[in-house]
């Protein structure tokens, strides 16, 4: 921090805070009664909108901080929540002095659970030390634990990421059929992203599929439209078999399919039954 803040008893401070989504749309918000234009990003006036205290330590646990308030402004809606738009959005939060602009970051983290009440909400922030708490270290499991065309998997994401547009919906159903895409079968356990209307930018995961349909995790929007567009990432069941048949990949298995599992292990010898007579 460049300044000392708060040295009189009265300056022309206000507490700002920035929210970038992880479909690419930015936001900021200023406590301050009007809007603020600094850093490359207009932040809107909220005053309704505030952070509880933010603390700060050298230890390893997490910092902690919350920030609530009242829907009022149409960049952040009820359903916008809803659909996960702001799940894991990195948010930054500090002061500004609202005549010079100046400005400094106090906390930088990510948006946790968000929860949402008659009209307004809470979002719980992590910290970057909250990934101090993590376990890292692999558990065997038959099944493998590398993320699909991530880390350990290898294989090239671009590969399996194929465009396509809709061409039949069932909202009763929460189904889609696309043109252009791979196999539904294929999309089993993967996931799209909306390219078009009013889901853009909100990805979905395919959790069924009925012949050349896919049924989603979340409701569709009735303004989706024939033509539309996704891109859709193929699904993995995470299986050596799959692996090796599908992909050419077993080489790359991070699983131990063939680990005797708890129960066998726990078993012991059982006296046999008595011949008849």
């Amino acid at each position: 921090m460049s300044r000392v803040y708060f040295r009189s008893e009265l300056e022309p401070v206000a507490t700002f805070w920035r929210i970038e989504r992880q479909d690419g749309i930015a936001l900021g918000f200023t406590s301050h009664n009007r809007d603020l234009w600094f850093d490359g990003l207009l932040h809107r006036a909220a005053p309704g909108m505030l952070p509880s205290a933010i603390r700060r330590d050298s230890s390893l646990s997490a910092d902690s901080a919350e920030v609530s308030g009242a829907l009022t402004h149409d960049a952040i809606t009820a359903s916008d929540l809803e659909t996960g738009r702001y799940d894991g959005a990195r948010i930054a939060i500090g002061l500004v002095d609202w005549e010079t602009l100046d400005h400094d970051t106090l906390y930088r983290g990510e948006v946790g659970a968000i929860g949402n009440d008659a009209g307004s909400f809470a979002a719980e922030l992590r910290s970057a030390k909250s990934a101090l708490g993590e376990d890292h270290v692999p558990r065997t499991s038959p099944t493998c634990r590398a993320r699909f065309c991530g880390h350990g998997c290898s294989l090239s994401a671009a590969r399996f990421t194929h465009e396509a547009s809709i061409a039949s919906i069932d909202f009763t159903d929460n189904r889609v059929i696309f043109a252009g895409g791979p196999s539904a079968a294929d999309m089993l356990d993967g996931h799209l992203r909306w390219l078009d209307g009013p889901l853009a930018g909100v990805r979905m995961e395919v959790v069924g599929v009925e012949e050349s349909a896919l049924e989603l995790d979340q409701m569709l929007d009735h303004g989706l439209q024939a033509g539309m567009r996704a891109l859709l990432r193929e699904g993995c069941n995470h299986t050596l078999d799959t692996c090796a048949s599908r992909f050419a990949n077993s080489v790359n298995f991070q699983g131990e399919p063939f680990l005797p599992g708890n129960d066998l292990l726990a078993r012991y010898p059982v006296p046999s039954a008595p011949a008849a007579s």
